[in-house]
Protein backbone atom coordinates (compact mmCIF):
# COMPACT_ATOMS: atom_id res chain seq x y z
CA UNK A 1 0.00 0.00 0.00
CA UNK A 2 1.43 3.53 -1.01
CA UNK A 3 1.05 6.73 0.98
CA UNK A 4 1.59 8.77 -1.58
CA UNK A 5 -0.68 11.39 -2.67
CA UNK A 6 -0.24 12.30 -6.44
CA UNK A 7 -1.89 15.64 -7.56
CA UNK A 8 -3.81 15.34 -10.52
CA UNK A 9 -4.66 18.72 -10.68
CA UNK A 10 -1.63 20.82 -12.50
CA UNK A 11 -0.88 24.29 -10.60
CA UNK A 12 -1.80 26.93 -13.02
CA UNK A 13 -0.26 30.14 -13.15
CA UNK A 14 -2.43 33.09 -12.43
CA UNK A 15 -4.32 34.41 -15.40
CA UNK A 16 -4.05 38.37 -16.28
CA UNK A 17 -7.80 39.13 -14.35
CA UNK A 18 -6.49 37.46 -11.08
CA UNK A 19 -3.67 39.69 -11.00
CA UNK A 20 -5.37 42.77 -12.01
CA UNK A 21 -8.09 41.86 -8.62
CA UNK A 22 -4.77 40.84 -6.69
CA UNK A 23 -3.48 44.85 -7.44
CA UNK A 24 -7.20 46.11 -6.67
CA UNK A 25 -7.42 44.34 -3.20
CA UNK A 26 -4.25 45.32 -2.51
CA UNK A 27 -4.94 49.13 -3.76
CA UNK A 28 -8.46 49.23 -1.36
CA UNK A 29 -6.41 47.72 1.32
CA UNK A 30 -3.51 50.32 1.27
CA UNK A 31 -6.16 53.30 0.99
CA UNK A 32 -7.82 51.60 4.04
CA UNK A 33 -4.69 51.30 6.12
CA UNK A 34 -3.60 54.83 5.44
CA UNK A 35 -6.60 56.60 6.12
CA UNK A 36 -7.37 54.56 9.17
CA UNK A 37 -3.77 55.66 10.12
CA UNK A 38 -4.31 59.27 9.41
CA UNK A 39 -7.81 59.32 11.55
CA UNK A 40 -5.79 57.91 14.78
CA UNK A 41 -3.19 60.73 14.15
CA UNK A 42 -6.12 63.23 13.77
CA UNK A 43 -7.83 61.73 16.87
CA UNK A 44 -4.93 61.87 18.80
CA UNK A 45 -3.06 65.08 17.58
CA UNK A 46 -6.29 66.75 18.10
CA UNK A 47 -6.72 65.46 21.61
CA UNK A 48 -3.32 66.68 22.77
CA UNK A 49 -4.52 69.90 22.40
CA UNK A 50 -6.35 69.56 25.77
CA UNK A 51 -5.17 69.64 29.10
CA UNK A 52 -6.52 66.00 30.39
CA UNK A 53 -4.53 64.94 27.95
CA UNK A 54 -1.41 67.06 28.83
CA UNK A 55 -1.34 65.59 31.88
CA UNK A 56 -1.91 61.75 30.65
CA UNK A 57 1.07 61.95 28.35
CA UNK A 58 3.33 63.60 30.95
CA UNK A 59 4.28 60.24 32.94
CA UNK A 60 5.73 58.51 29.43
CA UNK A 61 7.05 62.05 28.06
CA UNK A 62 8.68 63.11 30.64
CA UNK A 63 10.48 59.46 31.47
CA UNK A 64 11.62 59.68 28.11
CA UNK A 65 15.68 60.07 27.84
CA UNK A 66 14.23 60.66 23.75
CA UNK A 67 11.44 64.01 25.03
CA UNK A 68 11.64 64.50 28.47
CA UNK A 69 13.94 67.91 27.51
CA UNK A 70 11.36 69.17 25.76
CA UNK A 71 9.84 70.13 29.67
CA UNK A 72 12.72 72.33 30.37
CA UNK A 73 11.39 74.99 28.08
CA UNK A 74 7.57 74.49 27.69
CA UNK A 75 4.58 74.10 29.91
CA UNK A 76 3.28 70.69 30.12
CA UNK A 77 0.23 72.02 27.45
CA UNK A 78 3.38 73.51 25.22
CA UNK A 79 4.85 69.93 24.82
CA UNK A 80 1.57 68.28 24.33
CA UNK A 81 0.38 70.74 21.80
CA UNK A 82 3.88 70.76 20.32
CA UNK A 83 3.40 66.27 20.06
CA UNK A 84 -0.27 67.16 18.91
CA UNK A 85 0.75 69.82 16.05
CA UNK A 86 3.60 67.11 14.61
CA UNK A 87 0.95 64.40 14.84
CA UNK A 88 -1.68 66.61 12.52
CA UNK A 89 1.12 67.09 10.13
CA UNK A 90 1.85 63.34 9.98
CA UNK A 91 -1.87 63.11 8.96
CA UNK A 92 -1.91 65.80 6.77
CA UNK A 93 1.61 64.40 5.04
CA UNK A 94 -0.02 60.92 5.00
CA UNK A 95 -3.19 61.86 3.50
CA UNK A 96 -2.24 63.56 0.05
CA UNK A 97 -0.79 60.70 -0.98
CA UNK A 98 -3.44 60.79 -4.45
CA UNK A 99 -1.39 64.10 -5.04
CA UNK A 100 2.22 63.31 -3.80
CA UNK A 101 3.56 60.29 -3.41
CA UNK A 102 6.82 62.40 -1.77
CA UNK A 103 4.76 63.83 0.69
CA UNK A 104 3.09 60.75 1.96
CA UNK A 105 6.55 58.88 2.18
CA UNK A 106 7.91 61.96 4.51
CA UNK A 107 4.57 61.43 6.50
CA UNK A 108 5.17 58.04 6.66
CA UNK A 109 8.75 58.62 8.04
CA UNK A 110 7.40 60.70 10.33
CA UNK A 111 4.68 58.25 11.64
CA UNK A 112 7.48 55.81 11.65
CA UNK A 113 9.29 58.23 14.03
CA UNK A 114 6.44 58.90 15.94
CA UNK A 115 5.10 54.87 16.72
CA UNK A 116 9.02 53.60 17.43
CA UNK A 117 9.00 56.80 19.93
CA UNK A 118 5.87 55.67 21.72
CA UNK A 119 6.99 51.95 21.81
CA UNK A 120 10.34 53.07 23.72
CA UNK A 121 8.07 54.68 26.55
CA UNK A 122 7.56 50.95 27.34
CA UNK A 123 10.90 50.45 28.31
CA UNK A 124 11.45 54.32 29.91
CA UNK A 125 8.04 54.59 31.48
CA UNK A 126 8.67 52.90 35.08
CA UNK A 127 6.22 49.74 35.52
CA UNK A 128 5.26 50.25 31.51
CA UNK A 129 6.17 46.83 30.13
CA UNK A 130 3.90 45.49 32.87
CA UNK A 131 0.33 44.48 31.60
CA UNK A 132 -0.97 45.98 35.12
CA UNK A 133 0.26 49.15 33.95
CA UNK A 134 -2.33 51.44 32.75
CA UNK A 135 -0.37 52.34 29.62
CA UNK A 136 0.60 49.17 28.99
CA UNK A 137 -2.12 48.30 26.34
CA UNK A 138 -2.09 51.68 25.01
CA UNK A 139 1.34 51.62 24.05
CA UNK A 140 1.50 47.97 22.80
CA UNK A 141 -0.64 48.60 20.06
CA UNK A 142 1.79 50.42 18.48
CA UNK A 143 3.47 47.78 17.28
CA UNK A 144 0.85 47.76 14.91
CA UNK A 145 0.78 50.94 13.97
CA UNK A 146 4.30 51.39 13.24
CA UNK A 147 4.03 48.36 10.74
CA UNK A 148 1.14 49.88 9.13
CA UNK A 149 3.49 52.95 8.96
CA UNK A 150 6.27 51.30 7.46
CA UNK A 151 4.35 49.47 5.18
CA UNK A 152 2.91 53.03 4.41
CA UNK A 153 6.16 54.40 3.87
CA UNK A 154 7.49 51.88 1.25
CA UNK A 155 4.18 52.28 -0.90
CA UNK A 156 4.76 56.02 -1.22
CA UNK A 157 8.22 55.62 -1.54
CA UNK A 158 8.16 52.68 -4.49
CA UNK A 159 5.71 55.08 -5.88
CA UNK A 160 7.62 58.51 -5.77
CA UNK A 161 10.53 56.79 -7.41
CA UNK A 162 8.38 55.51 -10.13
CA UNK A 163 7.28 58.70 -10.42
CA UNK A 164 10.19 60.28 -10.47
CA UNK A 165 11.93 57.48 -13.05
CA UNK A 166 9.58 58.41 -16.13
CA UNK A 167 10.69 61.89 -16.26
Amino acid sequence: MSTRVAVSTPLSSPGVSDIARAVAFESIGMAILRYALVLVFVVFGVAKFTMAEAEAIKPLVSNSPLMSWLYSFLSDQGVSRLIGTSELVTAALLAVRPISARAAAIGGALAVGTFATTLSFLFSTPGALSPMHPAHGFLLKDVVLLGAAVALTAEAVRAAVTRSGRG
